[in-house]
């Protein structure tokens, strides 16, 4: 057993001692939520972005990601996550009113591939920042395939209620000023996410299977895979393959040793290495003929392409990078990334999961963080391919510090250590939602079969399905969800007036005077 279960949170103590506990309550939370466009003939979408649904460039919440096909949904921030999640239904409700035969992928993995060209790259049209976004992706193709970056995610943005900071300060007689104490604070948040991370994985992870075509262009990474049908590899005991190896696999981005000590240390590694070259990316050429390829041939182009579980964040203003941002003003946020999408869910995440996603980023502020080394930042790492591959193995062992540790025993006590935080975010309600929710929970640690990623397999066995025939099913029933379920007349007017106003805004960006392409980088890469 881990010390986890019988240590009383610190900083928790203190506030409760001091009556504060309350201020707990509150913290904004946001949904970004990527799905693939398909067709009605099964294949990914080749049609533009819907211009009923404004314009990917400008509009602040439907846009596009990586492909064209590839839909992004994004809430405001809301205190009460029941605000988000509804607030993410009706954009899918706006959405489905334009898409005509084609639906949403309801699944993390994707199906529907015909070959690397069948995915196209996403359009801004041809402003430089437009410019800039669309070769960005072109870069991402040339790197690591077109097909990687069809991967479907939910990424769950949190903030700490702002009225905690200045009383965690006080009670803990920093001599920092706020915003270093914040950002110091994050940071410590973020250390132990990636320690107990592993936990999303298994509770949430849904995408055990996977297409064959999707290695078409990688055929020698099937090889470690079990073959569910002629058209399905998988592992038995699967949870998040999107989050394993064969997601955003990438040899120089795995020597990376990004520094989350401290968000100077965070800033510098970062930028070092989008600043350092890469000879296979040199290799690629930045411009060929006239055509740019990629934005440079560094270890990364820009701080987007660094693949991690969690991020901080900070809102950046017109064209500035964004560490620049997190240097200038601090941590604004923090975006949790390793959510799959839940095919049993028309909008792919529930109240259950936002509650615990958001006791467990407390109770990761809460506890004390030590500064990470090497050899920790190597064990969250392995933790993580572990329980992405194998997570439901019974008897599965995780590495904590130089011991092993059973998954379900450290499970509990991480579910254990949640119990306080769960009870003081319950008092304004009767319904006790996040004591429900960590309940629920711990079903699923004694019961892997209770698990998604498991009844998902238990399904495709029962109907004998492909992974992309059940996906299909799935998402097809979403669609009929929401065709049945429209969003009213004020609402869909709010978000058609949305959707006209970025077209607006993108017009006036590209009817300003553009500087040439090759200049607007040098610009936009000498900010200091």
């Amino acid at each position: 057993m881990t010390n986890l279960n019988n240590t009383l949170l610190t900083r928790l103590d203190l506030l409760i001692t001091n009556g504060d506990q309350q201020l707990l309550c509150g913290g904004l939370k946001g949904i970004e939520k990527e799905s693939l466009r398909i067709a009605n003939d099964g294949f990914i979408a080749q049609t533009p972005h819907p211009k009923a649904l404004g314009a990917a460039l400008t509009h602040p919440y439907i846009t596009t990601d990586y492909s064209e096909a590839l839909i992004e949904l994004i809430t405001p921030p809301f205190a009460d996550v029941k605000d988000s999640l509804d607030y993410l239904r009706n954009i899918h409700q706006f959405v489905y009113q334009h898409l005509d035969n084609e639906i949403l992928l309801g699944a993390s993995m994707p199906c529907g591939i015909d070959g690397e060209l069948s995915i196209p790259i996403a359009e801004y049209g041809p402003s430089n920042i437009g410019r800039m976004k669309h070769v960005y992706r072109h870069g991402l193709a040339h790197r690591y395939g077109r097909t990687m970056q069809s991967i479907a995610g939910i990424h769950f943005n949190y903030s700490v209620p702002e009225a905690l900071w200045p009383v965690l300060q006080q009670q803990e007689q920093s001599l920092l000023n706020l915003e270093q104490f914040k950002a110091d604070a994050y940071f410590g948040l973020i250390r132990n996410f990636q320690r107990m991370g592993w936990l999303i994985l298994y509770l949430f992870g849904a995408s055990p299977a996977i297409c064959k075509n999707f290695f078409n262009s990688r055929p020698s990474l099937m090889a470690q895979f079990e073959e569910f049908d002629q058209g399905t590899l998988y592992h038995p005991y699967a949870t998040s393959l999107r989050m394993s190896d064969i997601g955003y696999k990438s040899k120089n981005q795995a020597k990376l040793n990004i520094d989350y000590n401290s968000i100077e240390g965070y800033v510098d590694s970062l930028s070092a290495a989008i600043n350092t070259p890469y000879a296979d990316y040199e290799k690629i050429g930045t411009q060929v003929d006239g055509e740019y390829r990629q934005l440079n041939g560094n270890i990364l182009q820009i701080e987007n392409e660094f693949y991690s579980t969690i991020r901080p964040k900070q809102i950046t203003e017109s064209n500035e990078k964004p560490t620049l941002a997190l240097k200038r003003r601090g941590v604004r946020y923090i975006e949790m990334r390793s959510l799959d999408l839940d095919l049993f869910n028309p909008i792919g995440i529930d109240e259950d999961k936002a509650y615990f996603i958001e006791a467990l980023l407390l109770t990761c502020l809460l506890q004390h963080s030590p500064k990470t080394s090497d050899q920790e930042h190597q064990i969250n790492n392995a933790n993580q391919l572990t329980v992405a591959h194998f997570g439901r193995k019974p008897g599965l062992e995780l590495a904590k510090g130089d011991q092993k540790i059973p998954l379900q025993a450290w499970a509990s006590d991480i579910l254990t250590s949640m119990q306080p935080v769960c009870a003081i975010l319950d008092q304004a309600s009767e319904a006790k939602p996040y004591s429900s929710a960590l309940a629920k929970q711990q079903l699923l640690v004694e019961n892997p079969d209770l698990t998604a990623s498991a009844r998902m397999l238990a399904q495709m066995t029962q109907l004998r399905q492909p992974f992309a025939r059940f996906a299909l099913n799935a998402s097809d029933a979403h669609a009929q969800y929401f065709k049945a379920n429209k969003l009213d007349t004020v609402k869909t007017q709010q978000f058609t007036e949305m959707a006209a106003e970025s077209h607006v805004q993108q017009q006036e960006i590209e009817s300003q005077a553009q500087i040439p392409f090759d200049d607007f980088l040098k610009q936009y890469f000498s900010q200091a």
